[in-house]
């Protein structure tokens, strides 16, 4: 993602995550993170941004990193076209590459969610993350945490 995806990676998000505000604010916050935080696009066949992911290093840069897949989206038109699938699987390679060059390993995958966000299932065949904890009432309703390790 560059800084000219600010912008459209904001729409994705404004449509994709209504009960949340300021999606240009959020989308640019983040994108200045890096490389604590990393996000990567999907386009279209016109190279138009339909969708968009975001990793978190946490606890620090450490060894044996644990990452979240803080957030994911896709524009309701592309759902159902595994493009989502396709965002996770390029980008975890593009993340266990970069974590080789500050002498990490990837240790484990968290991914938090609402109790009944479907995506729980692309998250458990892609990633292989289970469900280890449920938290009531934490954003707009009950949220999972599900983790999977990976040394």
């Amino acid at each position: 993602m560059s800084n000219d995806d600010i912008k459209d990676v904001s729409f994705v998000h404004s449509e994709a995550f209504n009960r949340q505000l300021a999606s240009r604010k959020w989308i640019t916050c983040n994108f200045n993170a890096y490389p604590r935080i990393m996000m990567f696009v999907a386009v279209d066949e016109m190279n138009k941004i339909v969708g968009y992911i975001q990793w978190l290093q946490k606890s620090g840069f450490r060894k044996e990193t644990v990452v979240e897949l803080e957030q994911i989206a896709v524009l309701p038109a592309f759902q159902g076209k595994k493009i989502g699938t396709e965002l996770i699987n390029c980008s975890l390679k593009f993340i266990k590459e970069y974590l080789v060059t500050q002498n990490s390993i990837l240790k484990s995958i968290m991914v938090t969610t609402r109790t009944d966000n479907l995506a729980q299932k692309l998250y458990k065949k892609t990633l292989g993350v289970e469900i280890v904890a449920t938290i009531k009432n934490l954003y707009s309703a009950d949220e999972v945490v599900m983790v999977t390790k990976y040394t």
